[in-house]
């Protein structure tokens, strides 16, 4: 019971599912959606199932569909497989999304994505409780534990997917969660409180150091690539985006990669992965020497990319008037 209540507290705190309403809940047969399934039903919500089969496990994902099918009552569709967890997750999902659906993710995965996302790109977020494309989680408050112990107190068979330790979570969930919590019995819930928060807003990174490195001087005026047809222009100390070309001179350039500068020669400047200067450049190209000093480059850092109309680079577009 005291399971059941602490469902229903969050499905109200964030409007998960209106009281008594319809929703279908997308079951594995595990502890964690079976769960899910009953606890639903008991609270007085529309309860339908549906199983999605990508049969990556032979037999035994013809059992856990037969499961489903015979116990949850669930509806049953054959999927293609996927060559990553990801790419299953959204044919999933890809499914049912006439109906409210919801899944059996439970804090524990939480924090075990939340752990994945630090590691792997330096974000710190966790599960949202209702994705952007409706699908709910109703059990984000309720340990993995906890989810197998309610269906054994109330009677609910369920099946074990003998692949889950061989993935990436599977190894935060055996290796990296039992060292943190030596290392601090409370790892486990501050991790929770981590992933609870609202995630944190932030651009792309190479946005970021593009950016960083524009505002790093406030001398003279510099501008630089931050894709998608956006250019970030600074003059003195004051930053404005702008969206269009870039224009120097006679050129006009543009470009989708972001990171990049355009700017005039300076003495050193030397081609990207190259040993040759962009003086030797401009001499075999002839270019006047009264124009090397106002012809445009465009940079990476310290490195130069392209030289319109004499060094091409298929990210860049350039064209003189």
């Amino acid at each position: 019971m005291d399971l059941r209540a602490r469902v229903e507290a969050h499905i109200r705190r964030h409007e998960l599912v209106t009281p008594g309403g319809e929703v279908t809940c997308l079951v594995s047969g595990g502890p964690d959606s079976t769960c899910l399934w009953h606890v639903l039903q008991e609270l007085g919500y529309a309860v339908t199932a549906l199983h999605v089969n990508h049969g990556v496990r032979g037999e035994e994902s013809d059992v856990d569909a037969r499961f489903c099918c015979d116990v949850l009552g669930a509806e049953v569709v054959d999927a293609p497989a996927a060559r990553t967890e990801a790419e299953l997750r959204e044919i999933r999902y890809s499914y049912a999304t006439d109906r409210l659906r919801a899944t059996g993710h439970t804090a524990s995965d939480n924090v075990e994505t939340l752990l994945y996302r630090l590691v792997s790109s330096g974000r710190r977020a966790g599960i949202k409780p209702k994705r952007e494309d409706g699908i709910v989680r109703p059990l984000l408050g309720v340990w993995r534990e906890e989810t197998g112990a309610y269906c054994n107190d109330v009677g609910l068979p369920y099946r074990t997917d003998s692949t889950n330790e061989n993935t990436k979570r599977g190894l935060i969930r055996t290796e990296l969660m039992p060292l943190l919590e030596r290392l601090d019995p409370r790892a486990r819930a501050n991790l929770l409180a981590m992933a609870e928060q609202p995630a944190e807003r932030r651009l792309p990174r190479i946005v970021e150091r593009t950016l960083l490195g524009l505002l790093a001087s406030t001398k003279g005026t510099k501008e630089a690539h931050l894709g998608q047809g956006v250019r970030a222009v600074r003059e003195y100390d004051r930053l404005t985006l702008e969206r269009g070309p870039v224009r120097l001179g006679p050129w006009t350039i543009e470009s989708d990669t972001p990171g990049l500068e355009v700017r005039t020669w300076r003495p050193g400047d030397r081609l990207a992965g190259r040993t040759r200067k962009v003086q030797d450049v401009f001499t075999d190209a002839k270019v006047p020497r009264g124009e090397r000093k106002t012809w445009p480059l465009v940079v990476r850092g310290d490195e130069v990319v392209a030289i319109p109309g004499i060094v091409e680079n298929p990210d860049v577009h350039a064209r003189r008037s």
